[in-house]
């Protein structure tokens, strides 16, 4: 695969934050995923959110499985760490990172794939345990790099491309992530830049298991009527002796709303996305009325976006387990290996 290296020079005039970084500082290298992905929206996202929260990129530390979703960590924050796992292993390798170096920051990418179906015990198990990290899906109901079938999100009802209803409940990967304990809990819609880039910057602020659910639809193989998850997408093909995709340049879709407003958005397709913003009176503290609003809304038709919970005196990993302040990586072989003496106290204490 041949990537396209974007230009090294910065153009003088442009904006820099608290550290001296322009916004190119936070990019990476040119996406190859299709045309107006909602993706590359969402990576366009964090890139802002890291901007414009004085974030020193090497500083974070980025991870992903398999998927669609999981190769956009490869544009954006080129600086900082990075580490590709295979699928749906993400949140183990993140877990085990995160134990070693609890200085960096730690951003998880994933789709609904590599995080609702093949890894979707890794998920719940760091969720719980409340790993100090940010967790975005882009969540897009199907597996776009082998064409399109479900995924484990997919509604129930829902027509594939080939027009085949999905017969099995989706699993909604909000309402798990409150049952499990996480303590920052948040939704958007890759179109809704507005509120996405401040979901994230919460989420890289907080301290234990942050997770947002990003709507973000597929051009390629959600685009027909019945999908409930779809941008517009335009097939061309010949009959000749091959037949090829022709991915359109469209600009991604985008909504602006009031909070507490139902917005229905118009897909290129005809299609309806409903949204809905957490109100303004909204108390985000409120697990049970969090999980409640979330099945009356459901019930409704509707998707409910913004900061869905938050515990504000959250602990994490490092707090149950006791670790010192000291990341482990940096602690001396004698000080990782404590001394006969101290084996037998820690044994005596288990008889």
């Amino acid at each position: 695969m041949t990537y396209i290296a974007k230009p090294a020079f910065h153009h003088p005039s442009l904006h820099s934050n608290a550290l001296g970084f322009t916004r190119r500082d936070y990019e990476g290298k040119v996406s190859t995923l299709c045309a107006g992905c909602g993706h590359d929206s969402i990576s366009a996202a964090i890139v802002q959110a890291c901007f414009e929260i004085d974030l020193e990129p090497h500083r974070l530390a980025k991870l992903s499985g398999i998927g669609c979703s999981s190769k956009t960590p490869d544009y954006f924050l080129g600086a900082s760490h990075g580490f590709n796992t295979v699928h749906g292993r993400m949140p183990s390798v993140l877990t085990g990172a995160n134990l070693a170096n609890r200085d960096l920051i730690y951003l998880g990418v994933s789709g609904d794939g590599d995080s609702a179906s093949i890894g979707l015990g890794q998920f719940a198990h760091a969720i719980r345990r409340g790993v100090n990290m940010a967790y975005i899906v882009e969540n897009n109901g199907v597996y776009g790099l082998t064409k399109g079938q479900f995924s484990a999100t997919a509604d129930k009802g829902s027509k594939s491309k080939k027009g085949v209803v999905n017969s099995d409940s989706g699993i909604d990967l909000v309402a798990l992530a409150l049952q499990l304990g996480a303590t920052f809990v948040g939704r958007s819609f890759s179109g809704d830049k507005d509120q996405l880039v401040p979901l994230i910057k919460a989420a890289l602020r907080h301290k234990g298991a942050a997770f947002i659910d990003v709507l973000s639809p597929c051009i390629a193989f959600n685009n027909h009527k019945g999908s409930t998850k779809s941008f517009d997408w335009v097939r061309e093909h010949n009959e000749a002796v091959n037949r090829l995709d022709v991915m359109q340049d469209r600009a991604p879709i985008t909504a602006q709303y009031e909070p507490g407003a139902m917005i229905e958005v118009a897909q290129h397709d005809g299609s309806v996305l409903r949204l809905r913003k957490v109100a303004a009176d909204y108390e985000p503290t409120n697990r049970v009325a969090a999980m409640s609003y979330l099945n009356q809304r459901e019930a409704a038709g509707e998707i409910v976006t913004g900061l869905l919970y938050i515990d504000p005196e959250a602990e994490d990993l490092h707090d149950a387990l006791g670790t010192v302040k000291r990341p482990l990586n940096a602690l001396s072989d004698r000080e990782l290996s404590p001394p006969a003496a101290a084996l037998d106290k820690i044994n005596a204490a288990l008889r």
